[in-house]
């Protein structure tokens, strides 16, 4: 049997502070608005397991009108929209499978390269 998810999508130009802010919002705010689906009841059954993404601007547009999201906006950027969050499934369209992953560099590393700055 394949595992619950839940998506969370993240607008590539949002600084890392309120990203991170985001996606706590976003993981919450996608729990209270679907919890009383079998879905969520699924979910929790489980790892519930929670897959945060990087996206631009078109694949936000795009994941938008996937049903069952919320959208989440941040105040100090002027109430503008930063992130969406899904209702978890097993099932996901297409479009999913090729979202890049949310990841960070550590501190120290130059963008492009593994090599610490000197």
């Amino acid at each position: 049997m394949s595992e619950m998810k839940m998506y969370i999508l993240v607008l590539d130009d949002i600084p890392l502070g309120e990203a991170m802010v985001a996606v706590a919002h976003a993981s919450l705010a996608g729990y209270l608005a679907f919890k009383n689906t079998p879905e969520v009841a699924q979910w929790l059954s489980g790892p519930f397991r929670k897959v945060v993404c990087v996206v631009n601007a078109k694949e936000f547009a795009n994941a938008r009108a996937v049903d069952g999201n919320v959208i989440l906006t941040e105040s100090s950027l002027a109430n503008r929209e930063v992130a969406v969050a899904f209702k978890p499934r097993v099932e996901w369209p297409r479009m999913f499978k090729f979202l890049r992953l949310y990841r960070h560099e550590p501190v120290g590393v130059t963008r492009g390269t593994n090599r610490e700055r000197g």
